[in-house]
C-alpha cells in the first residue's frame, strides 16, 4: 500500500465520515523497522510521529532520527522512567503504571501525555481497563499532578467489520461522555472504519511498508 495510498485511504474515509482530514493523525508504527526504511517509507514524505511498541527498540531509533515519538505498546513499570522521552503514551492500562509514570514525571518535573488503554472486547490476553473500571480509573488518574490525560486507546478484537465497527463506535461515545478529546484507534486492516466512527489517530505500521 505505501504512505501515500494510506493518506488517499484516511482522507477517503474522512469524506464519507463528514469530517475534516485534518482532525485525523497518522501514527506510523515502525516497530521491527530499521532506520533506513523508515527514513525510505516514512520520512522522505514529511514529518509524522513515530509509534513504538518496545521502549528499547524505540531509544536506540530516537538516537538516529528525529521525530516525535509516541509508545503504543504496553509500558512495564520497571521502564516508566523512559517515558518523558515519548511525546505520547497511548497504553496506560493500569493503576499501577499511573502510580509509577506520576512520581517518574514528579522527579523529573514533567507532565506525561497518556491516553488510558480500554479492553472494549474483554479479551483476557489484551491490556487495558474494562469498560465498567473506566469511570474509576479515569478519576484516580485525572487527580496525578504529573499526568495529562488525553483520550482513550483500544485495540479490537480481530473479526470483520460486524466486530470491530461497534468497538471504535463505543470508544468514540466514552471518549465524549468524559470530555476526552483523543481516539487513538484503528491500524493497518482497519482505519478506515476507526476514521469513519471518530478516531483522531490510526496507528498504522504494516501497510505502510509494503512494496
Amino acid at each position: 500500500m505505501g504512505l501515500p495510498e494510506v493518506l488517499e485511504a484516511m482522507e477517503a474515509a474522512c469524506r464519507r465520515a463528514g469530517r475534516d482530514p485534518r482532525e485525523v493523525r497518522l501514527v506510523a508504527v515502525t516497530k521491527g523497522r530499521s532506520v533506513e526504511e523508515i527514513r525510505e517509507k516514512v520520512l522522505r514524505y514529511g514529518s509524522f510521529p513515530l509509534g513504538e511498541s518496545r521502549v528499547q527498540e524505540a531509544l536506540k531509533k530516537m538516537e538516529l532520527l528525529g521525530a516525535e515519538w509516541h509508545l503504543v505498546g504496553p509500558l512495564q513499570r520497571n521502564k516508566a522512567k523512559f517515558a518523558p522521552r515519548f511525546a505520547l503514551i497511548h497504553s496506560l492500562d493500569s493503576l499501577r503504571l499511573a502510580e509509577a509514570l506520576d512520581r517518574v514525571g514528579e522527579k523529573q518535573g514533567v507532565k506525561l501525555r497518556v491516553l488510558v488503554e480500554v479492553n472494549l472486547g474483554r479479551e483476557p490476553q489484551k491490556h487495558g481497563f474494562l469498560e465498567e473500571e473506566l469511570p474509576e480509573a479515569l478519576a484516580r488518574v485525572r487527580e496525578m499532578a504529573h499526568l495529562e490525560v488525553l483520550g482513550l486507546m483500544t485495540v479490537p478484537p480481530m473479526g470483520p467489520e460486524a466486530v470491530v465497527r461497534p468497538i471504535f463506535r463505543r470508544l468514540s461515545e466514552l471518549a465524549d461522555r468524559y470530555g476526552l478529546p483523543e481516539r487513538s484507534m484503528g491500524m493497518s486492516d482497519d482505519f478506515p472504519i476507526a476514521i469513519e466512527e471518530g478516531a483522531t489517530m490510526v496507528r498504522v505500521g504494516r501497510a505502510l511498508f509494503v512494496d
